[in-house]
This record gives C-alpha cells, structure tokens and sequence, in this order.
C-alpha cells in the first residue's frame, strides 16, 4: 500500500468514526443546532433594539430641525439655539444606548440598523453648528461629543449617596459615509433656510448660502464615484438645492430693487417650481 493510498482510508476511516458517533449520539447534533439558533436570536433581538432606537434619534434630530428653521423668523435665536442644544443632548445619551447595545460587537454587522437615525443626527448637528458658526461642523467634532460614561452604581448601607462601581467608558465613533449621508441631506436643509431668509427680507444669507453650498458641492465632487454608493445618488440633490440658492441669489441680485421685500419668497417659490415641479421637498 502506497502513502496516498494510505492517506485516503485513514480519511474514510475517520469520516465513518465521526458518522458513526453522530449516528449513535444524535442529541450532539440538536444540541449544536440549538446552540446556533440561540445565538442568531441574540443578534436579532439586538438588531430589532438598535432599529428602535434609531427611529428614536431620527424622530428628535428631526424635531430638532424643525425647530431651528424657528431662527429665521425670531429677533433673538439664543433661546432656541439653547433649546437646540438640550435636545441634541437628549439624543446624545440615544446614541448612548446603542453604543452599549454595540459593545463587544462587530458594529457593521448591526450599521444597517442605527444609519438612519445617526445620518439624521449628523444633518440636525451640523445644521445648528452651521447657523452659530457659519462653517461646516468636522467629523471628529462630533464623535468627540459621543462619549459616555456607563457606571453601574452600588447603594450600601449607611450611604448617603451611591458610590460609583466599575465605570466604564463607551464612545461612538460615526463612520466616515454616515458623516456624508449626513451632511449631503443638510444641503437641503439650507435651501429651506435661503427660502425663509428671503420671505423675511434678509438679503445677505441667500449669499452666504451659497458660497457655503458651493464648497461643499466641490468637495464632493473630489469623491466623485469614488465614494460610497449612497453618496453619489445623494450629489444628484445637492446639485439640485444649490441650484435654487444660486437662483435666489440671481433674483435678488437682479430683481431685488424692483420687488418689495415681502414678495420676494413667493417670486422665488415660483421659479424653484418651475425648476423642478416634481421633486417635491428635498
């Protein structure tokens, strides 16, 4: 007998030993079985988790939205910049949660689950950084504000306060295509404020706007199709908001002295919808 020939009954050998060990002891096979299926409902389970509080993050980021397109129509933005500023904290400790629900985890096993509600978040924070700062909010500025402190906390006896036991510190880190996705759908955002500039008289925003469009066109226009595939669809939007600016721009600049302040959105209004009457809110 060769040496392959001596290779392959050792294998036959072996594969009809563990046959015969799973035929004789099927509850082996169960046990393995069931073992896989207690881990699959673990990270459903924890997928339906992140998916609800991903609703959660989107509801308020987009609550606070709305109520920063508020700063146009106010004498006095500080109160609700202020109130900005304690609903994203709100949403902070959301994100919170899921960075506990991720912990020891591959978190792109679970990213489809949380990217709406961080994308939102990303749109909501860079829109409030944007009206205070007038620039365009970094990637680390954000997920250095997303670390958390999780502390179980231990009550003993005679205590007047809890004692803080095995703290631990969890961050999230927002990947570098939700921080696009993000600030891709704040362009949209911006032309709503151009639109509610105007129909309050402001005539310098518009312009401000952009200029601030058109730098971010350009610098995504640097990733081209190079970039994630969400991207690139979303550049399509872009171009359309920066559009409107640049229409409402040209309507000021020309017409401007010829239309009473007060009728100017609805000058404007009227040629975004012959832009594009079908694409409806960006």
């Amino acid at each position: 007998m060769n040496k392959r020939e001596g290779e392959g009954c050792s294998r036959r050998n072996a594969d009809a030993a563990q046959e015969h060990e799973m035929s004789a002891n099927p509850s082996s096979v169960m046990a393995a079985f069931k073992g896989f299926q207690q881990e699959l409902d673990t990270k459903h389970d924890k997928y339906e988790r992140l998916v609800k509080i991903s609703r959660d993050v989107t509801i308020e980021s987009k609550r606070t939205i709305f109520l920063l397109h508020r700063v146009t129509t106010v004498p006095d933005a500080v109160d609700i910049l202020n109130e900005a500023d304690i609903k994203l904290d709100g949403v902070r400790q959301k994100i919170g949660q899921i960075a506990e629900e991720l912990r020891g985890e591959d978190i792109y096993q679970f990213h489809r689950a949380f990217t709406p509600g961080i994308q939102e978040y990303v749109e909501a924070v860079s829109f409030l950084h944007y009206i205070r700062h007038r620039s365009l909010i970094s990637l680390e500025e954000i997920n250095a504000r997303l670390v958390f402190m999780n502390a179980e906390k231990a009550d003993p006896k005679g205590s007047a306060e809890a004692m803080p036991v095995n703290a631990q510190v969890l961050t999230f880190q927002v990947t570098p295509s939700d921080y696009l996705l993000g600030v891709a759908d704040l362009t949209g955002e911006l032309m709503r404020m151009c639109i509610s500039s105007v129909g309050n008289g402001d005539i310098d925003t518009p312009f401000q706007l952009s200029q601030f469009l058109r730098q971010i066109h350009d610098g995504f226009s640097y990733i081209g199709n190079t970039g994630p595939y969400e991207v690139s669809k979303k550049l399509h939007t872009l171009r359309q908001s920066l559009g409107k600016v640049e229409d409402a721009c040209y309507t000021l600049r020309v017409r401007g002295s010829e239309i009473p302040k007060h009728m100017l959105a609805d000058v404007f209004s009227s040629r975004t919808t012959l832009i594009d009457p079908e694409e409806g809110v960006v």
